[in-house]
């Protein structure tokens, strides 16, 4: 089964064709970063201009390669995003899709955009890599710039939030130091390159600032219930390091001769700010494989499925592994390629996920604020 996919819920406007839950046979993503780069962050408006301006061209080029990986191939399904996300950004790509259902003649499927994330590992997984359904019960870790979730999977399709943020997703955290440093937008990937860089000139981290992890305290109302021990705030670290750079003006107007970190070719920070953000960066690291850690310990679990944008980063990864290797269990993650947000990982959920079909999802509105599991 072929299904063409179509992912808008935020600042990537994406479209892809996936056949069988599993094999992309095209995938194109369109991303604003440049527009919302002056502004240090998403605007929603913005954005969704932008997906009106590419829409068509994105779903154009991605049913073009799919023609020329499937000469005579004919899409079987259009599968889209409701939610969650941004309202304005979702509309477009909603509607968009059920023109193009009724166009092509084909049922619309609305998918859960937080779902389709933890299915990424299995988009053109390694050979050997199970099917989902085999891969419960899981735990399901759901990470990126809107959301930091733990998700407890008995079964293939059956979702319970067991811990989450209780402000700033993982990924905003990352970005609001990155605009304060002055380091510039998306702040994930520079914070990355710069600790790593650090982490090898300085031989380890053995010097690093011991900024807060986080640990809410229990009663807290803002927890709606959940445990404190698998919930996080990182609110108190992003104070930490606003004040750690007010006590240390030298940081954002460094001495002549200080010496400096290349980090990218031709991108320099000086020693101290790449000591700064590689300590900022493992409160986080640490912070999510804490609760990891210990959500892990709940119960006998087969897999840790990871998904989201800021499972790109390097030493996330990295950490991840360990916890699952002790744990016992298999660590799934995607592919660098589909980590962030696209048009496939919507694709591949609708085959597994045809839980909101035909007229059911032609009346369907976006859902901003939709929950996993719905």
């Amino acid at each position: 089964m072929d299904i063409l996919g179509i992912e808008t819920s935020c600042d990537e406007t994406a479209a892809a064709v996936v056949r069988d839950g599993r094999t992309v046979l095209s995938n194109v993503v369109y991303t604003q970063i440049p527009l919302h780069q002056p502004y240090g962050g998403v605007v929603p408006e913005i954005a969704s201009r932008a997906h009106v301006e590419k829409i068509s061209e994105v779903v154009k080029t991605a049913l073009a390669q799919y023609a020329e990986a499937v000469p005579g191939g004919s899409v079987d399904a259009v599968a889209v995003t409701y939610g969650p996300g941004l309202s304005p950004a979702l509309i477009v790509g909603l509607n968009a899709a059920k023109g193009l259902a009724m166009s092509m003649d084909v049922p619309l499927i609305g998918i859960n955009h937080m779902e389709a994330h933890l299915h990424t590992p299995f988009l053109d997984a390694e050979p050997g890599t199970p099917p989902p359904e085999n891969c419960t019960p899981a735990l399901g870790l759901a990470i990126s710039g809107g959301h930091t979730c733990w998700f407890d999977i008995p079964e293939y399709g059956v979702y319970e939030t067991i811990g989450q943020t209780l402000d700033d997703a993982a990924g905003e955290a990352f970005d609001k130091a990155s605009k304060l440093l002055g380091l510039g937008y998306p702040g994930g990937p520079k914070v990355d390159r710069i600790a790593k860089a650090y982490f090898a000139a300085a031989g380890g981290g053995k010097d690093l600032i011991p900024f807060p992890k986080g640990h809410p305290r229990e009663g807290v109302s803002a927890l709606a219930g959940l445990p404190a021990e698998l919930c996080v705030s990182f609110s108190g670290l992003k104070t930490a390091l606003l004040r750690h750079v007010q006590q240390n003006p030298s940081l954002l107007a460094p001495e002549p001769g200080a010496p400096v970190l290349e980090y990218a070719p031709g991108a320099t920070v000086t020693m101290e700010v790449a000591r700064v953000v590689a300590s900022y960066q493992e409160a986080i690291v640490g912070a999510v494989a804490d609760r990891t850690r210990r959500a892990l310990r709940r119960r006998s679990y087969r897999a840790l499925v990871l998904g989201g944008g800021v499972s790109l980063n390097s030493r996330i990864r990295s950490v991840l592994a360990d916890v699952a290797r002790s744990a016992h269990v298999e660590l799934l993650m995607a592919k660098p390629k589909y980590c962030g947000d696209n048009g496939a990982m919507i694709a591949a959920l609708a085959y597994y996920r045809r839980n909101i079909v035909g007229d059911a999802a032609m009346r369907l509105d976006v859902a901003p604020s939709l929950e996993t599991g719905v």
